[in-house]
This record gives C-alpha cells, sequence and structure tokens, in this order.
C-alpha cells in the first residue's frame, strides 16, 4: 500500500507550513525545522525553501512512512483508510512509537474497534493534553474507520 491523497492532505492540515527553517519550540535549536515538519541534515538557521520543496519533501516523507507502515503490518488486512491513518499518526509521533503501541497490536489481531479508541491515546506532550493533538488524533481515528 501506498499513502493516499487524504493521508497527505490530512499531515498538511495539522503540521502547517512554514517555508523558512525555525527552531525546534522545546528546546530552541535543534532539530530545526522547515516545510511541513521536515528535519534533517541541510535545516538549519537561515534555510529558505519554495513551496514546491516543501510539497516535495512532504511527498517523500509521507512515502518514507507510509513504507515503515506497510512492513509493520505483518499482514494483517488493511483498508486504505486504516493505512493513511497510520501513516499520518507515524509521521506525527515516529514510525517507532507505532511499531511499539498498542494500536498497532490491535490492528494486527484485527481488533479494529479497539485500535480506533488507541489514536486518542496519544494526546498529550509533556503529560498534558494538547488541544490541536486531540482534534489531529479525532481525524486519524475518523479516516481508520472510513470517513
Amino acid at each position: 500500500m501506498t499513502p493516499s491523497k487524504t493521508c497527505i492532505d490530512n499531515v498538511k492540515r495539522f503540521e502547517g507550513c512554514e517555508l523558512t527553517a525555525y527552531p525546534d519550540p522545546g528546546s530552541g535549536g535543534d532539530p530545526w525545522t522547515i516545510g511541513f515538519g521536515a528535519t534533517g541534515p541541510g535545516i538549519k538557521r537561515g534555510v529558505v525553501w519554495t513551496q514546491q520543496q516543501a510539497n516535495d519533501r512532504l511527498a517523500a516523507d509521507v512515502a518514507r512512512f507510509g513504507e515503515q507502515v506497510a512492513a509493520m503490518l505483518d499482514g494483517a488486512p488493511t483498508t486504505q483508510g486504516q493505512f493513511d491513518a497510520m501513516t499520518s499518526f507515524a509521521f506525527n509521533v515516529g514510525a517507532r512509537n507505532l511499531a511499539t503501541s498498542t494500536l498497532l497490536r490491535m490492528h494486527r489481531s484485527r481488533d479494529y474497534d479497539g485500535a480506533v479508541g488507541q489514536f486518542l491515546r496519544w494526546n498529550k506532550a509533556a503529560g498534558k493534553v494538547m488541544n490541536g493533538l486531540t482534534t489531529r488524533r479525532e481525524a486519524e481515528a475518523a479516516i481508520y474507520r472510513g470517513g
């Protein structure tokens, strides 16, 4: 499977796009971020991208996360919506967190209703419920359910 336009649009909606690199809000420095949440080599103070560069990097990043999610499914039947939701989730929290999550374990055991309920467990930062993360998890759960 590969991420659909629904997945990319969901990531865009919640990541937002900044064409000038900015420091991590928590550290005030690394990792520097640009575009739709891109980090890594070459992204530092003073870097400016075009919208096309941001769009291209997003497409590559979402595809990479999609490959990682596909490898984690272990043959479990998966709809496009379920795949897109888990790819958006992994883009935000990291593939390692998805790999060790109850959400993925429930999905692989075909407990899809249970998996839907797991999205909202990931709505905190530094132990505090974040409204933006709650909204994002609700959107991912809706995509997972096929909405």
